[in-house]
Order: structure tokens, then sequence, then C-alpha cells
């Protein structure tokens, strides 16, 4: 069944953009809030740090939950209630946590709060990802990197919102009770400015012509990019319903048929492989690289703080600056030479003596893997059907790896030290660089 999307004005694209930008905002924000808080917590409840990982397993269970049921929530309720309902239910998770973790110190009652917390969030970055992959679509301009740095936006924020609230010995129940509550309420505001058409039904297919004329609105919509969300927006979306003419959604379960067919597209698991390799080296640098400077090189903790807030400011900048670098020379040609560029950093981090050397290193690392996920589910979405159904796809490879990953990598450094570990992100590194093809625009195919 095809379907033509309706158009929308400007101002509501950019209304969607900036509704998305929200969501991974928020989705960074719980993050950050949880892990900040993770000292006061293992007090509170008296657990040892071999606790504290056994713990933090229910939220990695939680996730993968999530991810898993994405597809599902998404095919029953579409984009706009699945983002509500995933943030509810880790503004939920949030308050459990706070109980569990301060007021009423209850180990049963922190890993329940984990487990709802992780299976929200891992519900949203499959959802907001699909919303995202629709929203640069129909815009015409590369957006997933920018969309991705805001989620990290995000998690300074929240590491910002922690610190101040220990300092002032604010409770965790009262400060992430706050923050569940920041959430619900930017949630509903924000996702009144996702179309109605915005949703897992995009699955069963799209106008090409539909798209291509929502990216010439989408050029004019960015020269006013720095324009934020107006109270028109959402009206733009639900006038669109005048514009064209809309099929009758199929039966959910039938929707949910087509999502999970797209696992038998070769070209789509490659793409998947490409956004495995990069989260691998971009999730275990989150939880290895400063044990790494520390046990690796000798360096004291300060400086292993330091190398981390590098890698994470390289990262974030590379996002922001990433869709012109896309837009202007093209997805494969910026994946080889990022891939190149993690493998001389991974190189001079793992073999560097120098403080400069691991700086260097890891400012390259970060940049190296920094689009990878951000492309993967721009070239996943760039389609003439199913796209939502494939970003879903993907979305859930890559974070699989975010969440296997680091683990694994656990397990090597034990058996073989950390830093000869990290040999293992190099060789990912050049299989995404060799897989790159499989991400090409598919109007730069056959060029």
């Amino acid at each position: 069944m095809t379907r033509t999307h309706t158009a929308i004005a400007p101002h509501g694209l950019r209304a969607w953009r900036n509704a998305v930008f929200a969501v991974f905002f928020l989705s960074g924000l719980s993050l950050a809030s949880w892990v900040a808080r993770i000292p006061a917590i293992r007090d509170a409840t008296e657990l040892t740090t071999q606790g504290v990982g056994l713990v933090i397993l229910g939220a990695s269970a939680g996730s993968i939950a999530g991810l898993v049921a994405a597809p599902l929530i998404l095919a029953r309720l579409g984009t706009r209630r699945s983002e509500v309902v995933a943030l509810s239910i880790v503004a939920v998770g949030l308050v459990a946590v706070g109980m569990g973790g301060s007021v009423t110190p209850s180990v049963p009652l922190l890993v329940t709060g984990l487990v709802l917390f992780g299976f929200g969030n891992g519900a949203v970055d499959v959802v907001m990802n699909v919303d995202g992959a629709m929203a640069e679509r129909r815009i015409g301009r590369t957006l997933m990197p920018l969309m991705h740095a805001f989620f990290s936006f995000g998690t300074v924020a929240g590491a910002l919102i922690a610190a101040g609230a220990s300092a002032v010995g604010l409770s965790v129940l009262w400060h992430l009770g706050g923050i569940a509550a920041l959430i619900v309420i930017a949630a509903v505001v924000a996702v009144r400015f996702v179309p109605r058409d915005s949703s897992a039904s995009d699955v069963s297919g799209e106008a090409d012509a539909s798209a291509g004329s929502d990216a010439s609105a989408g050029s004019d919509a960015s020269a006013g990019s720095g324009a934020s969300a107006g109270s028109d927006a959402s009206g733009g979306s639900d006038a669109s319903g005048k514009a064209g003419a809309r099929a009758p959604k199929a039966p959910w379960r039938e929707r949910l048929r087509e999502s999970l067919s797209v696992w038998r597209d070769g070209g789509l698991l490659l793409i998947g492989v490409i956004m495995l390799s990069m989260s691998f080296a971009e999730g275990s640098a989150n939880d290895w690289i400063a044990l790494a400077v520390v046990d690796g090189h000798g360096f004291d903790p300060t400086v292993g703080a330091l190398v981390f807030g590098v890698f994470t400011v390289s990262m974030t900048v590379a996002r922001v600056l990433g869709g012109p670098v896309l837009d202007r020379f093209g997805r494969v040609a910026v994946l080889r030479v990022l891939s190149a560029t993690g493998v001389v950093g991974l190189a001079l981090f793992i073999f560097g003596t120098e403080p400069w050397m691991l700086v260097v290193g890891t400012a390259l690392w970060a940049a190296g893997c920094s689009l990878g996920f951000p492309v993967g589910m721009s070239a996943a979405a760039d389609h003439p059907s199913k796209s939502a159904a494939r970003v879903s796809a993907v979305a859930i490879i890559g974070y699989c790896a975010f969440l296997a990953g680091p683990p694994l990598l656990g397990f090597l450094g034990e058996q073989f030290g950390l830093l000869n570990a990290l040999l293992v992100l190099m060789g990912l590194f050049v299989l995404a660089g060799v897989l790159a093809p499989a991400a090409r625009e598919r109007s730069r195919r056959g060029a």
C-alpha cells in the first residue's frame, strides 16, 4: 500500500525538527541524571562495587527489552504517542530509582526502577531515531548528527544539574523526581509539533514525489534554522490533512509484519554493521577510556577524567559540524575518512607515551566514531519504502553494540590488558571503512 505524504509548511518542518531535538535532549538528560547520582545511591544502599555492577545490569536488561519492543510500540501507537509513553516510563523509573536509592533504601525497588528506566530509554532510542530520520528525509538536509549532538547537550545539562543537586545536599529522590516531572511535561509539549503522519505507518511505503516536494520545502525552512518551534507549527501538521490524500492505515499487526520483514535485507544489515562497528568504539570509550589512561598508561585519575572530557567534547563538536560536511562530500567519503581518523587516533592512544598523544589520539578517536550512528540512521531512512522499519532495525543493531560491546571489551582487557583489548576497535574502524559504500545516498548511486 502506497501512502502520499501530505505537505508541511516550512514553519511546521522547523517545529518538527525542534521537537526531535527536544526528545534527544530529554533522553540524554535522563541518562546523565541517574549516572551522576550513582555514588550517592551506592552509599544509601550500602552496595559494594560489584553490587553496583549487578544492579546496573537491570538497566541493561531493560534497555534490551525496550529495543526489541520498540517496533511493536511504534506499529501500535505511532511516533507521537510512542515518544510520550517511552519517556513516561523513563520518568516512572527515575522516581523508583530515587525512592529505592535514598529515602527508603531498597535494592529490589532500585532494580525495578532501573529496569523501567532502561526499558523506556531503549524504546525511546529507537522511536526518536525513527522520528528524526523521517524529519530529516522530509526537510531534505542532513540533521541526524545534530540531533545526536542534542543528546550530548542533554547529558551535559544532566551532569551539571546533578552536581548542583549534590552540592546543596538535595536528596536523590527530590532530584530525580524533579527531572522525571520535567521530562514528562516537556515530552507532552514537544510531541505536539510532530506531524500525525510521521509514524510507523511509513513502513507501508512513501511516495518519492512527495519526499521531493517536502525536501524543497525543507530547503526554505533551513534558512530559518535558528527559529524555535512556534505555536503555529502544530497547525502546519494538522492542516496537512487538507493538502493531500492519505490511504487508510493497514492494521497494526500487518504493519508490524512489514516492519520485521526488513531484517531479510542484506544491504540494510551492512549498514547495521557499520553502525555496530562505530557504536562499539563509542560505547567502549565511554566506559573504559578513563580507566585505560590510569591502569594502562599509569596517569592519575584526574588525567583520566580530563581525557574522558576531551572525548565527549570532541564527539559533540564533530556531530554539530557533521551535517554540512556530509551534505558536501557524501556519506561514503566521510565514513572512510572518519574510519582512518579513528584508526590513527586509537594508535596514538594505545601506543602513545606522552599526555599530548593521549589527548590528540582521544580527539581523533571521538571524531572517528562520531557520525557512524547518525549516518546509519540517515542511510536506513534513504529508501522509498519501509523507512521507519529500516531505521528501527539498524537502531536495534547499533544500540546492542552500546550494551554488549563494553562488557566484551572488559573481558578481553582482563585477559590481555585493556590497551591491547582496544586493538579490536581498530579492526572495527577498518571494517566500517570497507563497508562504507552500503551507506551511499540514493541520489549518488550509479553516479
